[in-house]
């Protein structure tokens, strides 16, 4: 079965654009990862599969229901974890996860006592009291406390130390290997290529591609700088090539071990190799869609 399905799901603030014609099919089990720079229809996207946000055109299916016409069924599937979650400041921490259980109908105190210790999240403190990175952790033991069928998490690990996202993904891989499925939007290329098995690039509103993590080639692709040459290594996958005095910068998309047998047989006197930003990698796909 697929857990999202959506056709042609458009989405307009007045004259202003949201998303455009967005086909996007994920199938249950999955682990998606849905990418794209700031401003490029993620949550729009996310906020209309939920409900929150009525298209102005097309439709979306969680698990083959319309999120229109069977909303609170479908919602009770799903775990929910906004970019910015906005808690009552003066409520303590157990009190709001309390709360979100039981909005829900359901008694989560289990499951939310093994989140909340394994994330170091202290229950008696005020949300106020709070540091960024601990009000996300909030979110997620109210995103998963109940073991939603779907997690929708928007960009879940901004703010997070490196400790804390190490350990929430292990639960996400965890729930994930127990048949959650999990839809996780991000702009940390290194998330995606780690945890996900299929991803989407979104950019200006519209999909650009949608395929397997190892397909999307350019995913993996490498900033590399080469001190005291003149030109790159002849490579197939090397381009925007810039040369400055004797440094020459290039996006390198080949095989790892080729490049390294190339640069063994150079003269040069330093070497960086580099994640590329996004908005590098988007506008290769934003490119070949336009060719």
């Amino acid at each position: 079965m697929e857990a999202i399905r959506t056709v042609s799901l458009t989405k307009y603030y007045g004259k202003s654009r949201g998303i455009t014609d967005i086909n996007l099919t994920v199938p249950e089990g999955d682990f998606f990862g849905f990418i794209g720079p700031n401003g490029a229809g993620k949550s729009t996207t996310i906020r209309t599969l939920l409900g929150l946000l009525t298209p102005t055109g097309g439709t979306a299916d969680i698990f083959g229901r319309d999120i229109r016409g069977k909303r609170e069924e479908v919602l009770a599937d799903i775990g929910y974890m906004p970019s910015e979650a906005c808690f009552y400041p003066n409520e303590r921490v157990g009190g709001i996860i309390r709360y979100s259980a039981g909005l829900r109908g359901r008694d989560c105190a289990k499951e939310a006592a093994q989140l909340c210790e394994r994330l170091a999240l202290d229950t008696k403190k005020k949300i106020r009291e709070l540091s960024l990175g601990n009000r996300k952790k909030v979110s997620i033991v109210c995103a998963l406390q109940h073991n939603p069928r779907l997690c929708i998490l928007d960009e879940p690990t901004s703010g997070l130390d490196p400790l804390m996202q190490r350990e929430f993904y292990a639960i996400l891989e965890e729930r994930n290997a127990k048949g959650a499925t999990i839809f996780l939007s991000s702009h940390v290329l290194s998330e995606i290529q780690r945890y996900c098995r299929h991803a989407a690039v979104i950019r200006g509103g519209r999909l650009l591609v949608c395929d397997a993590i190892d397909k999307l080639g350019d995913m993996y692709a490498k900033n590399v700088t080469l001190g005291g040459v003149s030109a790159p290594p002849a490579l197939d996958g090397v381009r925007n090539v810039t040369t400055e005095g004797d440094t020459v910068r290039f996006l390198y998309s080949g095989e790892a071990a080729a490049l390294l047998q190339a640069l063994a047989g150079m003269t040069v006197t330093d070497v960086t190799i580099t994640e590329p930003d996004l908005e590098e990698i988007i506008m290769h796909y934003y490119k070949e869609e336009g060719k």
